[in-house]
């Protein structure tokens, strides 16, 4: 099984399991294999790639849950083998970071149309969002070595005001990247 994804997917995945999960108090989030769409390779980070030691839910201390509007603790999950950590704030929306120390920027697939090329403290990475779609949800990639990166995915419960999602991941991402070896 291949451990690319595309975000297209990615959104529409995350938008069903939200939905699906509004009853249980937490948001979900899928990587979902995708066939190639042309997009090449994205940038990658030239720092080494981490031990097995990142925990992402100690990403976010109290403080910067608090900076980033999450007024609750983090669940920890695995989605597609990578370890995760999800918050859900109630009829607000979610972050969930997930560490995946298996692929780094270059091995992830988005949509060129979607992603925008950034920095986040001294790391490659890149901002997706679909803003046709227009559905609240909006990702942050990092760069984490060669073969490692965390992604950061936020949904409006709502599925609107995907800028506002897009300030939420920059948020959430400048606050993590600090901490990532």
């Amino acid at each position: 099984m291949s451990s690319r994804f595309s975000v297209f997917a990615l959104f529409g995945a995350l938008a069903v399991m939200t939905v699906s999960a509004c009853g249980q108090g937490t948001a979900g989030q899928a990587r979902i294999p995708a066939a190639d769409d042309g997009a090449g390779p994205a940038p990658s980070s030239s720092a080494p790639a981490p031990d097995r030691g990142v925990d992402p839910c100690s990403l976010l201390d109290p403080a910067d849950r608090s900076t980033a509007g999450l007024n609750v603790l983090g669940v920890a999950k695995e989605i597609n083998g990578a370890r995760a950590c999800d918050w859900t704030v109630p009829a607000t929306f979610g972050v969930t970071i997930t560490v995946d120390e298996r692929n780094g920027l270059a091995d992830l697939e988005v949509a060129r149309k979607t992603a925008t090329k950034t920095k986040v403290g001294g790391r490659d990475a890149l901002k997706v969002a679909d803003k046709k779609a227009a559905d609240g949800t909006c990702a942050v990639l990092l760069g984490m070595g060669e073969k490692a990166s965390v992604q950061i995915d936020v949904s409006n419960t709502n599925f609107t005001d995907t800028p506002l999602a897009c300030e939420r991941a920059v948020t959430v991402a400048g606050l993590a990247e600090p901490k990532l070896p």
